[in-house]
């Protein structure tokens, strides 16, 4: 028969997984080399449904081309940052960070946003 102690033992290791398991990660966008001032391209750290941005100055989200975690909008015109990032989780929700890219973004550079996942 368990004794008292494993059982407040095992009811606190549980307790303790699930405070881990329910924490969030920072989701991160890194901008690929090869991304210009037309084209960004895009790999995040955990696999998302959608990914569209906003440039400044616009009250529209453009849609990424993409699936998982590498994500490609490509324009005629120069893209203007700062960027607002949209993405949709595989779960249905949404988050957004309204300037997760700055304004000078580099290519082959990692930002962090203001969203947890």
């Amino acid at each position: 028969m368990a004794s008292s102690f494993s059982i407040l033992l095992a009811a606190v290791t549980l307790v303790a997984l699930l405070a881990v398991g329910s924490c969030g990660s920072e989701f991160t966008v890194h901008v690929e080399k090869g991304s210009c001032p037309t084209k960004l391209s895009l790999v995040t750290n955990v696999e998302v449904s959608e990914v569209e941005i906003r440039e400044k100055g616009s009250n529209d989200f453009l849609e990424c081309k993409g699936s998982g975690t590498k994500w490609t909008i490509e324009s005629k015109e120069t893209l203007k940052g700062p960027f607002a990032v949209r993405l949709t989780l595989k779960n249905g929700g949404y988050r957004v960070d309204d300037a997760a890219i700055p304004e000078e973004w580099k290519a082959d550079s990692v930002y962090k946003t203001k969203i947890q996942v």
